[in-house]
């Protein structure tokens, strides 16, 4: 049976909701302390797909995913290069895809502040920008799922948006809910991202990172339009997890 590694830090708070939703699909997941990985107890190399879920890891002391990444960028860079050049699924969720570029898995960018200088808790609209990852598979162009951040304003340089759009790096847009890109305006951008960009996927597709959180939007039940749409059983993040699953099965 195929394996998740969920890791957890003092600080992740999203690990039971992520482990949750990948169960659902009846594989192995299992919320593994750094503490475990930097001992040796567990590694990485047993696994068949990683996930890091969000929340605040080590206290976003620093700055948010800072520790974690470097943690995992000094201690497991060549553990990951591999687990990378194999192909296996890495999902970075929130604080994730914060951990993801402090760790240089996601390079030549940065997550800032956000431009409101508060903590954004809201759902947001997500236009799919991409079919080029397998995380990304038969799933609605338009979907909404909420996000809770503080550093989750997008930035890099120019030129590397321009290439992160011509080679399909984008994987979502924030979006208006007619489907079109929210121009930068708040708050269907709620942190000021250039060129509204809320998630990326590396060039081989299996490495999708993303701020909005798809497991707490797994269940119908979840989300913010379920006494509109009770018949449905499932969230829009339920595509997320199902596509991840569907590879290493």
């Amino acid at each position: 049976m195929p394996k998740v590694c969920i890791i957890r830090a003092p600080g992740t708070n999203c690990d039971a909701e992520t482990k949750l939703s990948v169960e659902h699909f009846k594989v192995k997941a299992e919320i593994v302390h750094v503490k475990k990985l930097i001992e040796r107890e567990k590694k990485l190399a047993d696994y068949d797909a990683l996930i890091i879920p969000g929340g605040f890891s080590f206290g976003d002391r620093v700055r948010a995913g800072a520790i974690l990444g470097s943690i995992l960028r000094e201690r497991f860079y060549r553990e990951l290069e591999i687990f990378n050049e194999q192909g296996k699924p890495i999902l970075g969720i929130c604080n994730g895809f914060q951990v993801l570029i402090e760790a240089k898995l996601i390079k030549n960018a940065a997550l800032l502040p956000n431009k409101s200088s508060r903590f954004e808790c809201r759902w947001v609209y997500l236009k799919k920008a991409s079919d080029k990852s397998f995380f990304l598979k038969d799933m609605p162009t338009l979907i909404r799922l909420p996000i809770a951040h503080g550093e989750g304003r997008f930035f890099a340089e120019e030129r590397k948006i321009k290439e992160l759009e011509e080679k399909k790096q984008v994987s979502f847009y924030y979006a208006r809910e007619n489907g079109e890109k929210a121009g930068m305006l708040y708050p269907y951008n709620p942190n000021g991202s250039l060129n509204d960009i809320a998630g990326l996927i590396n060039e081989k597709g299996n490495i999708l990172a993303l701020m909005p959180h798809p497991e707490r939007a797994f269940f119908s039940y979840t989300c913010i339009n379920y006494h509109r749409e009770k018949n449905k059983k499932y969230g829009h993040g339920y595509y997320i997890f199902r596509n991840l699953v569907n590879e290493i099965s």
